[in-house]
């Protein structure tokens, strides 16, 4: 979005009422929640990102007509850290599904996200059947399904493909502590993070502004959210066990919309045909060309338009 088209809540982090809930085993979320009345909408953001991710998406789909719940996840932003440490996939949908049906007395919702958030988004449409109507992934970890992509001709990466984008997951995963460590102050924390939003080149080229990473990188700058975020990497290398097998090794079932941002560098090029094989409900796969992996802020109005249409029956008031 040209920075002459930026929205009024722009970079402003009180754009938004936070409202907050102990949704289970001590864990408080915080959330904004917008538009109450509409089809409920949840937009769970990944790493490194919280609610914020999603501040030029609020306004526009609670607007259309949705009621938009966003949180952030145990141990981001303005959330509680977990008592029990459990930071997972399994963990995240359990929490999301308290907050949607527990808290705010839904029995159905759309539910949208990419990177951690399009992961947890998954579990929960798994593990929850009924809970997810439908669902919204760009950007994301496909379904574990490596046989079927092999069978489909699917590449894994190169080694040298792999060496450029996996060495941050890699030092997050196994030497978690070692890391926060060495980022000892907010403005090394800060640093850190920023360089997602730019020189690793997830996102596409021009696309955050230095006021766009200052934004999304402030609520990295506490040590213990720091390193409760990064704590998200540690089961998949088996540095922390995770609270519940995740259910990661199964095609989704729910109707399906999946976009992906080319120009993301952490996300392989093969994440559509993945998804092809992954959804059996699809609708898509979708480019949206000159963005990368942070869509939502990159191209809202193109993510904005194609969740309504998606959900155009929901919002006349057909059956969900």
């Amino acid at each position: 979005m040209p920075p002459d088209h930026m929205p009024a809540e722009g970079h402003d982090s009180s754009a938004f009422e936070v409202q907050r809930a102990e949704v289970r085993d001590g864990v408080e979320l915080a959330y904004v929640r917008e538009g109450v009345g509409g089809v409920p909408l949840l937009l769970v953001h990944g790493w490194p990102e919280t609610m914020r991710i999603w501040w030029r998406n609020i306004g526009p789909l609670a607007e259309a007509g949705f009621e938009v719940i966003v949180p952030d996840l145990r141990g981001f932003g303005l959330s509680g850290l977990a008592p029990d440490g459990n930071y997972d996939p399994a963990a995240h949908a359990r929490d999301l599904q308290a907050l949607v049906t527990e808290t705010l007395g839904h029995t159905r919702c759309v539910a949208a996200g990419g990177d951690l958030g399009g992961v947890a988004i998954q579990d929960m449409a798994l593990r929850f059947e009924g809970l997810v109507d439908r669902q919204v992934l760009f950007n994301t970890v496909p379904p574990l399904l490596g046989d079927d992509y092999a069978a489909a001709g699917i590449p894994s990466p190169t080694a040298r493909e792999a060496r450029q984008t996996a060495d941050y997951f890699v030092r997050q995963a196994r030497d978690a502590d070692g890391l926060a460590a060495e980022l000892r102050t907010p403005e090394e924390r800060r640093g850190y993070i920023a360089t997602f939003y730019g020189p690793r080149l997830w996102a596409a080229p021009g696309t955050m502004s230095r006021q766009d990473v200052e934004f999304m990188t402030e609520p990295f700058a506490d040590a213990d959210r720091f390193r409760a975020s990064i704590a998200n990497y540690e089961p998949a290398l088996g540095a922390r066990p995770f609270s519940e097998t995740p259910l990661v090794f199964e095609p989704q079932t729910a109707p399906t919309l999946v976009l992906y941002g080319p120009e993301d560098h952490v996300i392989p090029r093969t994440f559509p045909k993945m998804m092809e094989i992954a959804c059996k409900e699809l609708v898509g796969p979708f480019e949206v060309a000159g963005t990368g992996h942070f869509l939502q802020w990159e191209a809202p109005q193109v993510l904005n338009q194609a969740i309504r249409y998606f959900c155009m029956d929901l919002l006349r008031g057909g059956d969900s």
